[in-house]
């Protein structure tokens, strides 16, 4: 074993550093040290990706692909070559193009980023100029998952974005905030596809196959066929990767009747696939998915026979009971004989595939599909859980029922319960599921599991099947297989997770759970719906409605789980929290195994929850009791919201981010915006628009009436025309009264003609809209992004005075001491992210805020900040970072 182990380790070794060797040496490394400028061929090796442009000097969206460089051509030399790069790119051409397509394009060569096993950045500068088509495999691909997208468009938006990414791998319409709102519900799996989508496709296809009455092998080759083809049209993540090493691996053992072993099939996955792309030895994903998988193979089963305990109705006798009458089954009467399987243990395999993300799997049967109905088994059956939520089994319970007269009394279980369906995609085994040694089982692909499988041990009278503690809570066997392989999976994931986030995400067990039963049918009607689109669009149509029913839950349970206090437990990241993660187990591990001290422990865990989800709300509630204004802690940017009476709030800017934005205006439970206010086209004062859309009604949108920066204007306009509404430019002097605030606009004023500034980005700051805002209790300043000259022509036409000043421009050092002494403020607000570039807020603004009398809040230090009425009179309060 000690060979074997260092012998991976030097070839998984040796392979990275050849790959680290080839990508960090040769023409192009040197010529992209000196930014050279070429002429290239390439070879895109992935689907044109587009990252959202965050304001500054990137006015557009930015398209980011790998390619393989095949020709470079500079002034003095023309060069042949064969590496891997990345493509910057600019432009809506880039995104009708797919893999294996050559182009010629002209770019500057710039370094790779450390890491990256990527010999340089190619950033392209124009349109590309098409070579070739696309090889017909993925031509055929992309036809799919435009059908897929094309047929979507029935479905709200929430959906049509998520569906072809759990199908298909497609998020190019994923929404941003349903994009967070599955990371932090521990659900992050199902916003892309994963090996579980391809065991239930898998799954679906060995059922349909085993209806028609297919030979075994037959079976084998369609499932093969069915794995590879989705595998192409959702592109080879890392997890499907895995999950598709592993299947073919299930399907030869289907075919050939051979044994299987889950442990192994994954460890050789892995060894194979970083021997062939050393790159997934750094990738998350790979190890996100690894790991769940390994969890659910070592763990889940343990887990699972506690919390059911051994089944008296089973025996070992009952083990050996067989009917041959099956000429495809393998007769076997030696309950420990474990070098021959009947049907079930040759054919078995277990799909599953580990969560990337979120970490949670599910126990499907990669080939039955067929959790065997109590009919199959006598009333012994089990039903594979979904088991963190990727149910194959789950769609496909009871959908496929082999001959209800086969197996009389024989159970879906081994002895004592011990099998389990927590093996990876093709992690072929079912389980080797233990209890005290008992019993292991070989899960099949037609969904139901033999006695042949139980070893030796369990059948021998020396292994007596032992009750479990009286008191002790019994879960029924599908409840305790969901939660044994979702809790597995999540454990297993856990360190990986701490590395990548430094959060614990508490609430993805129970939220896997529930999305689970959802992700069958969502993956087999839409992936049906793609075949069918390029033929039959309508019918498509009609599939995806169904479908979208079943994403749709899994957007509630998402949206439920981020609203569930502590979902997500903060906690360090990299190896300082690795570090401190093992001593917490290495402590709760002694800890939970003695009952007196695990009393203890569950004792004071419980105080703890009660006081943090009710005395610290009770202590304090956010948002404040008589809160009239409240600065969202959007990062680097402005977002307020003003109150307007009971779920209705005024919005002035929406921040750099929707996700931020909207989840500010969540905890404020604002439902309806009767007036938003954008003071100027700055993203990070209006890129987080879309969160202010996203389920609330809005009404009035007041825009500056100096139409500068008309790019980003424009987009803006765009974005509010499709939500129906309209821009509206009031003169200054406007004014509404909106539940408890009065706003009145300040400036600019049109009639003085532009402020100036220095640069395009003053001008446009100073083109802020200015507000005051008027409570009983007191006023408050909203200043926008103003800047000197803006601020002093603010003082000599209006000179406004107001208890609390909202600090223009983050608390840059363009602010003028005369217009901020006029204004009188006893406290000063400034909406900052925390180690930004900019050097915000400077220290001379402080400093002169302090002399002027103000005392200073900051989001990056305080986070959310409100301003409330308290008595009569105007005070802030801190929501806390």
């Amino acid at each position: 074993m000690a060979i074997a182990t260092l012998t991976c380790v030097a070839a998984t070794s040796a392979s990275v550093a050849l790959r680290v060797h080839a990508v960090s040496t040769g023409p192009v490394v040197a010529l992209a040290a000196r930014g050279a400028q070429v002429t290239a061929q390439i070879t895109l090796t992935d689907d044109p990706k587009v990252r959202r442009h965050r304001g500054g000097r990137f006015t557009q969206d930015r398209i980011i692909v790998p390619a393989t460089l095949t020709l470079l051509q500079t002034p003095a030399t023309r060069l042949a070559v064969n590496t891997p790069v990345i493509v910057f790119a600019q432009g809506a051409e880039w995104t009708r193009l797919l893999p294996s397509q050559r182009l010629e394009v002209t770019a500057r060569l710039a370094q790779a980023t450390p890491g990256d096993l990527t010999s340089a950045v190619l950033l392209v500068r124009g349109p590309p100029h098409v070579l070739t088509s696309p090889s017909w495999i993925q031509a055929a691909a992309g036809t799919l998952r435009a059908g897929l997208r094309t047929a979507a468009d029935v479905l709200p938006v929430d959906q049509r974005g998520l569906l072809p990414g759990l199908v298909v791998g497609d998020v190019s319409r994923m929404d941003r905030q349903l994009t967070a709102d599955l990371t932090e519900a521990g659900l992050s799996h199902l916003n892309a596809v994963s090996g579980a989508n391809l065991a239930i496709v898998a799954s679906a296809v060995l059922a349909v196959s085993r209806l028609a009455g297919l030979p075994l092998a037959l079976r084998a080759v369609l499932a093969a066929v069915a794995m590879i083809a989705f595998a192409v049209v959702a592109r080879p993540s890392p997890s499907v990767l895995r999950a598709l090493l592993m299947g073919l691996t299930a399907a030869v053992a289907l075919g050939t009747g051979r044994t299987k072993d889950g442990v192994a099939a994954l460890s050789a996955s892995i060894l194979l696939l970083i021997l062939f792309d050393p790159e997934l030895a750094h990738s998350y994903g790979f190890a996100l998915s690894a790991s769940a998988t390994a969890g659910i193979l070592l763990l889940a089963p343990r887990w699972r026979t506690r919390l059911t305990g051994p089944d008296p109705a089973e025996t070992p006798t009952s083990a050996a009971i067989h009917d041959a009458s099956d000429p495809e089954r393998p007769v076997s009467t030696r309950a420990g004989d474990a070098g021959r399987h009947s049907d079930s243990a040759s054919r078995g395999a277990v799909a599953s595939d580990p969560a990337c993300g979120g970490g949670v799997t599910s126990g499907a049967v990669l080939g039955g599909a067929v959790a065997s109905d109590s009919a199959w088994c006598g009333g012994g059956a089990s039903v594979p859980a979904c088991g963190g939520g990727i149910a194959c089994a789950a769609a496909l319970r009871g959908a496929v029922t082999s001959d209800p007269v086969r197996w009389g009394a024989v159970s879906n279980s081994a002895t004592c319960g011990s099998a389990t369906f927590g093996s990876a995609v093709c992690g072929a085994v079912a389980s080797g599921s233990v209890l005290r040694g008992a019993a292991t089982l070989d899960t099949a692909f037609d969904g139901a599991a033999t006695s042949d499988d139980v070893l030796a041990s369990a059948a021998s009278p020396s292994a007596p099947i032992r009750s479990p503690p009286k008191g002790r809570l019994r879960l029924p066997r599908w409840a305790a297989e969901a939660v044994a392989v979702s809790a597995a999976a999540q454990v297993a994931v856990t360190p990986v997770l701490v590395l990548m986030s430094g959060q614990l995400t508490l609430v993805a067990i129970p939220a896997n759970l529930l999305a689970g039963p959802a992700v069958a049918p969502a993956t087999i009607l839409g992936f049906v719906a793609a075949l069918v689109a390029p033929l039959w669009p309508q019918a498509a149509q009609w599939l995806v409605i169904p479908a979208g029913y079943a994403v749709g839950w899994i957007i509630m349970v998402a949206q439920w789980a981020v609203g569930v206090p502590l979902a997500t437990l903060p906690w360090p990241g990299g190896l300082p929290g690795l570090g401190l993660l093992v001593i917490a187990v290495a402590v709760a591990i002694p800890v939970l195994r003695r009952r007196a001290w695990r009393t203890v422990a569950l004792t004071m865990a419980g105080v703890a929850l009660v006081v943090v989800l009710v005395v610290r709300p009770v202590a304090k509630p956010w948002p404040p009791p008589n809160w009239l204004m409240v600065v969202c802690d959007v990062g680097q940017g402005d977002g307020i919201v003003l109150a307007a009476g009971p779920g209705r709030g005024i919005v002035v800017d929406t921040g750099p981010d929707p996700v931020v934005m909207d989840r500010c205006l969540r905890r404020l439970d604002v439902r309806d915006v009767p007036l938003l206010l954008l003071t100027h086209p700055h993203a990070d004062h209006v890129d987080g628009l879309p969160g202010v859309l996203k389920n609330r009604h809005v009404g009035a949108v007041v825009v500056s009436p100096q139409r500068v920066a008309q790019q980003e204007s424009n987009r803006i306009a765009t974005i509010l025309a499709r939500h129906r509404i309209s821009e509206w430019t009031p003169p200054a002097g406007s004014r509404w009264q909106l539940g408890p605030s009065e706003v009145t606009i300040l400036a600019p004023d049109p009639s003085q003609g532009k402020a100036g500034g220095q640069g395009e980005g003053s001008l446009i700051n100073n083109a802020s809209v200015v507000a005051c805002v008027r409570w009983r209790a007191g006023s408050a300043l909203l200043s926008g992004d103003i800047e000197t000259e803006a601020q002093d022509e603010l003082l000599r036409r209006l000179a406004p005075r107001a208890d609390v000043l909202k600090v223009p421009h983050h608390g840059s050092r363009r602010l003028d001491p005369a217009s901020s002494a006029s204004v009188g403020a006893r406290a000063a607000l400034i909406s900052v992210g925390a180690d930004n570039d900019y050097g915000h807020p400077a220290p001379s603004t402080i400093a002169l805020l302090q002399r002027l009398g103000a005392r200073v809040y900051r989001t990056d230090q305080s986070g959310d900040l409100a301003v409330i009425d308290q008595d009569g009179r105007l005070a802030v309060v801190a929501r806390g970072p």
